[in-house]
């Protein structure tokens, strides 16, 4: 069996992260709005956090060290911020409408990579991130606007940064030590925003809680894997593989059909994804 090359292997990584992020947004929507924002973020992290840290404790000391607290910081924030926006999204609209706006991450990933990491990508990569957006204007279309998508925008915005800046952690510092401190350093402001917004649970909804951060950390895992692996231009469309997952767990689970000009859009936004199969057999 051939060896899969980085690119391929980073790609590889993404679709199979997406595929637990898309169920992840399942157990959110099974909230039904249940539980507050902030007090779902907490309650993710917080578990998350115990999940994480026997594995960390394994590490030799040199790896368990943070290498880059300002940007790891950053980045927990962004967590609270784009987790925040993303339970709103999902709540208020149809999971194939959220995620497609999710997902404009990708695009906005290709000017970030070049403004922050001078990462020059293709002129193909423009081009399909270019189709990629008009489907994204499709589903959004201003005749159908929704106010909860100016929530999806917030977490494509904040996801995009997020995984831009995995490329600024140095390829040394494992994938645990990354997470542990990301997740630890989330914890403070989501303990307090949730201590204000508290409101009483119910077990079976701590229960889809645990759920989402279980597939959250397998999704966040991925990535950082994956875009540590080669350039954020070069397997950020696989990104786009969460859309088809998400439209079908939501005509299965929620009845939630898409109309002609969402599918159209849903379509345009996963054509980057077509050459994946030839990638992976290089």
């Amino acid at each position: 069996m051939p060896k899969l090359s980085a690119t391929s292997f980073g790609l590889l990584l993404l679709v199979l992260g997406n595929l637990a992020a898309s169920l992840s947004d399942v157990a959110v929507k099974l909230l039904d709005g249940g539980v507050s924002p902030f007090q779902y973020i907490f309650l993710r992290q917080l578990i998350t956090l115990l999940v994480i840290i026997p594995f960390w404790l394994r590490l030799e000391p040199s790896k368990r060290a943070i290498t880059n607290p300002r940007i790891t910081l950053f980045r927990s924030k962004l967590v609270l911020v784009g987790s925040s926006c993303m339970i709103v999204a999902i709540t208020h609209l149809p999971l194939a409408t959220a995620n497609a706006i999710f997902y404009a991450a990708p695009l906005l990933m290709l000017p970030l990579s070049f403004w922050l990491l001078n990462e020059k990508p293709n002129r193909t990569k423009v081009i399909t991130t270019i189709v990629g957006f008009i489907g994204v204007l499709i589903v959004l279309r201003p005749s159908e606007f929704h106010w909860a998508a100016l929530f999806a925008l917030g977490t494509a915005l904040t996801l995009a940064l997020f995984n831009i800046l995995v490329r600024t952690i140095p390829k040394e510092q494992p994938v645990v030590s990354t997470l542990m401190w990301t997740t630890l350093f989330s914890l403070p402001l989501s303990a307090l925003l949730a201590w204000v917004y508290w409101q009483p649970v119910a077990l079976h909804q701590v229960g889809w809680v645990a759920v989402s951060a279980l597939l959250i950390l397998a999704y966040n895992g991925l990535a950082v894997m994956a875009y540590k692996k080669t350039h954020a231009y070069q397997i950020a469309m696989a990104e786009y593989s969460g859309l088809v997952f998400v439209t079908f767990f939501g005509i299965w689970w929620f009845s939630e059909i898409p109309s002609l000009l969402t599918l159209i859009g849903i379509s345009l936004i996963v054509i980057p994804l077509l050459p994946l199969r030839k990638w992976i057999r290089k």
